[in-house]
Formats: C-alpha cells, sequence, structure tokens
C-alpha cells in the first residue's frame, strides 16, 4: 500500500478527548487510514504534500447534505413559497404529477452536486433533494446511479431512496390537506430496504445505508414504526425532516395531540440512530405555546438535531438555541440543506444565531460549531472512525488555505476559518486515502461544462413551474426580479 505524507502550518488533530492544534506539523497515511499525526515521521513515504500555509483537518460530515440543483433559493424574495411551486395544488394531483428531470438528469444532479460538496470541505454526505418536482418520491435505481457517482468522485455517502405515505396539497380555495397513500409509501419503505441490503458497503465501504422517510407530516403511524423497526435491524441511520416549521408542529398536535418529537417517541422512533433536521420548533421555543418536555425526550433516546442555520435563517427562524440544547445533553451536528453547500457558512450564520438569541457573545465559540460539522456529527453516524485526524481513523482530511488576500490577518486558524473564510478555501480534499480534489479541481471533472450542464437543466425545470403551481401563472410572475428588467 502507498504511505503519504501531508504537511500544513496547522494540523487539528485528535487526542482521544477533542480536537488539538499542532504547529508545522504532518500527517501520514497508509491505503484508507492515518498511521501518524505529528512531527518528524521517520518512517518511508511514497509521496508527499506539501500544504504551506494551510489548516489540514479533518472532511466535515454533512448531516443534511445538499444533492440537488437547490429550488428552495427561489423562495429567497419569493414568498409565500406555497405559491412558489413548492406545495401541489389539488389539480395537479389528480391530473397526475410527473418526473420533471428525465433519468440521465437526475443522474446527472446527484453527482454535480457531490462535486459541490466536496469543493467546499464536505467528505462525507447524507444527501437530501426536493420531492416537489417528483412524480412521488425516489426510486432505488436512481439511488444505484447515485453510489456509482460518489464512488467515481470519491465522496463518502450515507445513500437510499426518500419515501413517503402523504404529501401536502393546497386546493383552489387556498386551504390545505396532506393526500395520504400509505400502501405507495409502504412499497418505497420496501425499496429502501432492499437498497441497504445491496448497497451499505458497496464501493469498498465508501457508500452505506441510511433510511430517509420524508418530512414527518406526510408521514402515517406505520411507516415510522416500520422504519424505526428496519433501522435497527440493520444498525443504520434514519432522517427524518421534523421540527422545522409551525405548521407541522401544529399539524401533528391536531392529529395526535402529541408534538412531533412526543408523537416519534410514542411509535419507538427515537434512538441513537435517528437524525432529526431541524430540531427548531419544539416545546420550550419562543413561538411554541404547548408545555411539554421534548429536549429531555430527545436527549434520552441519544437522537441527534441536526442544524442547518443557513437556510434556517432565510426563513427568518433560529433554533432557541444551539447552546442551550447542547446543555441540555442533546447532540447536535450541521447539515448545509441548502446553496451554497458551505459548511464554513452554515457555522459562522449558527455561531451568529446563537449569540443573538442568547443575547450573548460568550453563548458559543467556533470550536462549538466545528466539533459539530466533524466529531458530533460522525459519533452520531457510528463512525469515530471519521470526524477526527488520529491514528487509526480513516484518511478523510482536507486543507484549508490561509494565504488567500481575502481572509485578511490570521489569528487562531478555526476562528480565521469562521471569521473570513469561506467553502472556497479549501484547496485539497482526501477521502479514504484518495486525493479526489487537489487546487481545488477534481479529476475526470469539467468544472464549466457541469455550470453549464446545470444551469440549462435548472432553466428547463423553472419553465414547467407553473404546471404545479397554486393557480398555474405564469413563469414571470411566480418568479420576480429583484428589480423590472428595462
Amino acid at each position: 500500500m502507498t504511505t503519504t505524507r501531508v504537511k500544513a502550518r496547522y494540523v487539528i488533530g485528535y487526542d482521544g478527548t477533542g480536537h488539538r492544534t499542532l504547529r508545522d506539523a504532518e500527517v501520514v497515511y497508509r491505503g484508507d487510514s492515518i498511521i501518524f499525526v505529528g512531527r518528524n515521521y521517520e518512517g518511508p513515504v511514497d509521496h508527499e504534500i506539501d500544504g504551506g500555509n494551510a489548516v489540514l483537518g479533518p472532511g466535515f460530515i454533512d448531516l443534511n447534505a445538499l444533492s440537488d440543483l437547490d429550488t428552495t433559493v427561489l423562495a429567497f424574495d419569493n414568498q409565500p413559497d406555497w405559491a412558489k411551486g413548492r406545495v401541489w395544488p389539488e389539480d395537479y394531483l389528480v391530473s397526475g404529477p410527473i418526473e420533471m428531470y428525465s433519468t440521465e438528469e437526475q443522474t446527472f444532479k446527484m453527482k454535480y452536486a457531490f462535486v459541490q460538496l466536496i469543493r467546499n470541505g464536505i467528505t462525507t454526505a447524507l444527501p437530501i433533494t426536493s420531492m416537489f418536482y417528483r412524480k412521488w418520491a425516489e426510486t432505488y435505481e436512481e439511488f444505484a446511479r447515485s453510489a456509482d457517482s460518489a464512488a467515481e468522485v470519491g465522496i463518502r455517502a450515507y445513500l437510499g431512496p426518500c419515501y413517503m405515505t402523504g404529501v401536502t396539497i393546497i386546493r383552489a380555495d387556498g386551504s390545505f390537506m396532506t393526500h395520504f397513500d400509505e400502501e405507495r409509501g409502504l412499497r418505497g419503505l420496501d425499496q429502501a430496504r432492499d437498497y441497504i441490503r445491496n448497497f451499505d458497503g458497496a464501493h469498498g465501504g465508501l457508500v452505506r445505508g441510511m433510511l430517509s422517510p420524508d418530512r414527518i407530516e406526510n408521514c402515517t403511524p406505520e411507516l415510522i414504526r416500520r422504519t424505526a423497526a428496519i433501522s435497527e435491524e440493520f444498525d443504520c441511520p434514519v432522517k427524518l425532516h421534523c421540527c422545522q416549521g409551525l405548521e407541522e408542529f401544529h399539524s401533528i398536535v391536531e392529529r395526535y395531540d402529541k408534538t412531533p418529537i412526543e408523537w416519534l417517541a410514542s411509535l419507538n422512533f427515537l434512538s441513537r440512530r435517528a437524525l432529526l433536521p431541524h430540531g427548531v420548533f419544539i416545546t420550550g421555543h419562543s413561538a411554541v405555546e404547548r408545555k411539554g418536555d421534548d429536549a429531555g425526550l430527545v436527549a434520552a433516546a441519544g437522537a441527534t438535531f441536526v442544524h442547518c442555520p443557513l437556510v434556517l435563517s432565510r426563513y427568518g427562524g433560529a433554533m432557541e438555541s444551539f447552546i442551550k440544547l447542547k446543555k441540555k445533553g442533546i447532540a447536535i451536528g450541521l447539515g448545509t440543506d441548502t446553496f451554497p453547500p458551505d459548511m464554513v457558512e452554515n457555522m459562522r450564520i449558527g455561531i451568529g444565531l446563537c449569540r443573538v438569541v442568547e443575547n450573548d457573545v460568550a453563548a458559543c465559540s467556533s470550536a462549538d460549531f466545528y466539533n459539530a460539522a466533524t466529531i458530533v456529527a460522525a459519533d452520531a453516524i457510528g463512525r469515530p472512525d471519521l470526524g477526527r485526524v488520529a491514528v487509526g481513523a480513516k484518511a478523510d482530511m482536507t486543507l484549508f488555505e490561509l494565504s488567500a488576500f481575502e481572509l485578511g490577518q490570521v489569528i487562531d486558524p478555526i476562528q480565521t476559518m469562521m471569521l473570513s473564510g469561506t467553502g472556497r478555501d479549501f484547496n485539497t480534499s482526501i477521502i479514504n486515502g484518495r486525493i479526489v480534489m487537489r487546487d481545488r479541481q477534481l479529476p475526470g471533472i469539467d468544472l464549466d461544462e457541469y455550470r453549464k450542464q446545470a444551469q440549462a437543466q435548472f432553466e428547463r425545470l423553472i419553465a414547467k413551474y407553473p404546471m404545479r403551481t397554486w393557480r398555474h401563472p405564469p413563469v414571470e410572475e411566480i418568479f420576480l426580479p429583484s428589480f423590472p428588467f428595462g
């Protein structure tokens, strides 16, 4: 096996209890695993990478990784989003929803997203894509192709097709309902189970299986129960969007007289395998009147909240708060969820949101959020060999360049990353011992061609928006420009 040494001005090593910063240090890996962290390695090496004035650290683990051509960006200045194609109109459901991407487009958008993630310092991804432009949900076949795409670009991925038993509908009069098709959703769960059987550990362990039921309000009790049982059977992560909106919170309370968290607990869903984006609207939040101890239920079960600060802030929301829930014993990892899939930006915004909510500049630190994207996230998926640079860990590492003029003066390397950096400052990514990006280039990937193809595909999708938008207005009425075109 090949032995490679990587040097850098700063190495974020792991001493068994936490991250430690080493100056002018090196990491040596053989095959897919790290064999040395420190200074002056005396053994022979086959290759050497001199990172120079950079931070050599563990790759980020994105627990809600944008793996799509993101359509939530269309709602940034175009609201309400239910009137902008993000809720199916009833007549669209009656006429028969369609797949708005071809097979080739479905494959490309996931591969394109994997490239974007790698270029933002993310080495492990648990994907999230939109169901709004789907005929119903995701399929086994497309995720078989996604496994090949992940292996081709070199990203570590937890994969499994999304499934659901319901979808939110807006009626002609503007009222909302949920259309349920439990049989269809349970067939989707069976597909997801087959996928885990066949793909968990594929491509030399780079691809692992994951269960991914859609939003909690689109799931029936039976789907939740069976999902929890299969997660336990395969000991695999299960990711369920919940506690992300007040409408969702109130709909679950109305149906079951339980908060979303209480409902999940009653169905034995909460466990150490459960990953819950976004963990915002729970009892104790200022916008929630209902009393209870949602945080205590999550902490007792060992489940993980997945905090996505960037998309949350765009919708005017905030977790209340990251540090308060952390002190209650809840593990909190991070996800990108939207474009750009920039984990550094998410950490910076997360720090700001937490300090504003707590009205305390000392409420949280750069270290808190760096840990959330590395150690905490790795532990959430049961991977003590990820999220840290240590002997025996997988060789999943990145180099964050500190010499860019735009970074200004370097203080502590991680604080500088949070203050001035972006995902674009990562210049090298090593995953499973393979150099998948060097000087921001990925072997075999024509970035300019990918950019052009993604733009054209996105524009074709936008052209279809009137079909699935309430009252079917033309595109120019759905999405307004910031300023009128002259």
